[in-house]
């Protein structure tokens, strides 16, 4: 069988950079221990490590002086609930988008279920925007924080975090971004954006493996416990910890997950970020052409590059998603991801709530113009067979 073309890379980035499995690799055999939890060499430089890090993603987030405020978790998702569970109280409103994951939806539904808080879906416009004006309008007097996608799973496009972020805090709100696509993959300043809360996972464009994530909540900001457990200092202390990175920290950390992501987010530094974006929105370009040629295949926000990651979904007409997803599989090594990719507003928002979904190709760090080549030929001859 040919070599897998894999375009799937919002799900999880593959393949790594090799320094992410060579360090990985290397620290975990010689300072695979507990940080933080000990006075031996081993578990100081693990410690160091895990110190190093948090203030390579504070850099890169621009999130302020308190570098023990990026706190690590699993993943987005986990640092999600942790943000939105702290910060619920009986009686608020929250603001979101139709734009939101799972990760911010299943959430607010839970809470909103309860009774405990009324939410409003802003919707976004026929290009997969979310108008700064519209989160506006639906903010009101009971309104405690508004969370917004930093970029689209499904569809790519980059929101005006910026505009957003000056409105809540005129409006004296708080700003949560779930950065899940936008870490690593765009530049981001936390502080010229207004962003109160940034939620991201290692494995997708931090480059780092599953597993790993986190959040770095502003000075000013607090969150309230939802969680309590082991931090190896204080162990006399009867609650959980209120001062950072303690406060959002429950447990042994995942050492092997954090030098993964030291690793990620230090090749993405030296290559770049900007540099890979323009790479590889110079390869979503040649992937738009391609098929936007075809008119048995409908694309869905893609009318420009600006301000878009390379993702792009589509469907063939006459043709089920999953089958398409497949065929690309099984006939032509393809890998991409097929159905509702975890945010169904989305999907009612483009009129493909009803019929499965799309078929969605993410493009990464390591895709080649041979493979955007051969997946848009591949795209056609499924196209050709029922034309």
């Amino acid at each position: 069988m040919s070599k897998l073309i894999y375009l799937d890379n919002s799900a999880t980035s593959f393949p790594k950079p090799d320094s992410v499995y060579e360090f990985m690799h290397s620290f975990y055999c010689s300072k695979g221990v507990s940080p933080g939890r000990s006075g031996f060499d081993a578990a100081l430089e693990a410690e160091d490590m895990v110190t190093s890090t948090r203030k390579m993603l504070t850099r890169l987030f621009n999130g302020g002086e308190d570098y023990n405020r990026l706190t690590f978790s699993y993943n987005a998702t986990d640092s999600l609930n942790l943000i939105i569970n702290g910060l619920v109280e009986k009686g608020t409103h929250v603001v979101t988008t139709m734009l939101e994951h799972n990760s911010v939806l299943r959430p607010l539904y839970m809470h909103q279920q309860a009774g405990t808080i009324d939410v409003t879906y802003v919707p976004f416009d026929e290009d997969g925007y979310v108008h700064p004006e519209d989160i506006e309008k639906a903010i009101r007097p009971n309104t405690k924080f508004v969370i917004v996608t930093h970029c689209s799973n499904v569809i790519g496009t980059i929101q005006p975090l910026t505009e957003i972020g000056e409105i809540c805090r005129k409006k004296g709100i708080l700003f949560v971004v779930d950065g899940s696509q936008g870490a690593g993959a765009v530049d981001l300043d936390m502080q010229a954006s207004n962003i109160d809360v940034y939620c991201f996972t290692g494995h997708k464009c931090l480059m780092g493996p599953t597993g790993i994530g986190g959040s770095y909540v502003r000075e000013g900001v607090e969150i309230k416990h939802s969680r309590a457990g082991g931090t190896g200092v204080r162990s006399a202390y009867p609650g959980h910890l209120e001062e950072y990175p303690y406060r959002l920290e429950y447990g042994t950390l995942n050492i092997l997950g954090v030098a993964g992501l030291h690793a990620g987010v230090k090749w993405i530094t030296e290559q770049g970020i900007m540099n890979i974006h323009r790479r590889e929105m110079e390869l979503w370009n040649i992937l738009v052409d391609g098929l936007r040629k075809n008119p048995a295949v409908k694309l869905y926000c893609c009318k420009s590059a600006e301000n878009h990651n390379p993702v792009l979904s589509f469907n063939i007409n006459n043709f089920d998603s999953s089958d398409v997803g497949t065929m690309l599989d099984v006939d032509y090594n393809i890998a991409v991801r097929i159905g509702l990719q975890c945010a169904p507003k989305v999907h009612e928002g483009i009129g493909t709530i009803n019929n499965h979904g799309t078929v969605r190709m993410s493009i990464g760090a390591f895709t080649t113009e041979e493979e955007i080549i051969a997946a848009i030929d591949a795209v056609n001859e499924i196209a050709s067979l029922r034309n």
